[in-house]
């Protein structure tokens, strides 16, 4: 398909702007997406607020964006599996297939990893990508594209809860009650785990963690969080907990809370990069520790969860803005994090 196409561009520390750009060429492997949606990540926000993250540094003008659903609308050559007219939900990180992670399946942790929005490879606020027919996964009927771009973040609640060998018969707490705690949750209650308990401080998050099926809820900025839990349990303390907010405070009240042997699934980044945390009272209960990188072999696993009726991804947004007001929709999410969970950005 030849022509141009919109892209939205962050152009400085919270400016935002737009090119005109070629529609992107398929390869033989590859087909071309027409994007309708794509969720603001929070790994967009901090680009966009900082600039980096970590030695990560975002040079302008640089392309947000890596959680896309749209419509095939070009195949490749080799393309056997997929067909214009197909909805798709894209894995955005393409791998080498060679070294010892991808050889070994564990390829999200393939050092060659070209991955959208983690600089200096753009990300996808943009009408159209081009992208390997492999890594994008065909949607079922009762599935939007609104959905499609919600299975990245979900995969990776799953592969939370499959660090922390969730299974049914369990006890559960989640720290955090953001995009990640809130799936993170939801793939909890898919795989049979009950009660799931949510603690957070922000009060809205705490009722959509609700809304969603949470069966406790806990504001820790009102109570104190490890006692309510250790109450609900009975005194035993969880089986499991996940550690979405990133900070000392709940990485510690997650050692506090879970009952000894436990496993606790650190996912949350810290804003200085390291956690204090109480490791007498860990090695006193044998707790295992265990943390994830994005996720791998899960896309397929989610979109069922979904399908199935299991799992209700669209709940957790609770923002759409317009492609053609990116300033405002990177603005507002970076300004009202307290009311807005999860926002999508409607490309068409």
């Amino acid at each position: 398909m030849k022509g141009k196409m919109k892209v939205a561009v962050m152009t400085g520390i919270r400016k935002m702007g737009y090119e005109e750009r070629d529609i992107p060429v398929p390869k033989e492997n590859e087909v071309l997406v027409k994007l309708e949606y794509v969720g603001i990540c929070g790994s967009d926000l901090h680009y966009y607020e900082t600039g980096a993250i970590g030695d990560c540094v975002a040079k302008p003008p640089f392309v947000l964006g890596h959680e896309p659903g749209g419509v095939v609308v070009e195949i490749g050559s080799a393309v056997k599996d997929l067909k214009v007219g197909d909805r798709v939900a894209l894995e955005p990180g393409t791998t080498c297939g060679e070294c010892e992670f991808c050889r070994s399946g564990r390829y999200n942790l393939c050092p060659n990893v070209q991955f959208y929005a983690a600089p200096p490879v753009d990300g996808v606020f943009q009408e159209y990508a081009a992208h390997e027919a492999a890594l994008c996964h065909k949607l079922p009927p009762e599935l939007d594209t609104m959905e499609g771009a919600l299975i990245e973040p979900l995969a990776i609640g799953f592969h939370a809860a499959n660090q922390g060998q969730a299974h049914i018969g369990q006890t559960a707490v989640v720290f955090g009650a953001g995009c990640i705690g809130l799936v993170s949750m939801l793939a909890l209650k898919a795989e049979g785990v009950s009660p799931v308990i949510m603690v957070d401080v922000v009060e809205n998050r705490l009722e959509k963690a609700k809304e969603l099926g949470a069966d406790f809820v806990i504001h820790g900025g009102k109570e104190d969080a490890a006692a309510r839990i250790l109450e609900i349990t009975h005194g035993k303390g969880a089986d499991l907990a996940i550690e979405t907010a990133g900070t000392d405070i709940t990485t510690n009240q997650a050692i506090h809370s879970v009952k000894k042997g436990a496993v606790i699934v650190l996912v949350g980044y810290s804003k200085t990069g390291k956690i204090t945390m109480e490791m007498s009272l860990a090695l006193d209960k044998e707790l295992t520790f265990r943390t994830i990188f994005r996720s791998r072999h899960l896309f397929d696993t989610a979109i069922e969860a979904v399908r199935s009726g299991k799992v209700n991804v669209k709940g957790i947004v609770t923002n759409v803005f317009a492609f053609d007001d990116m300033q405002t929709a990177m603005d507002r999410s970076c300004e009202e994090k307290a009311a807005i969970v999860k926002a999508v950005v409607k490309i068409s």
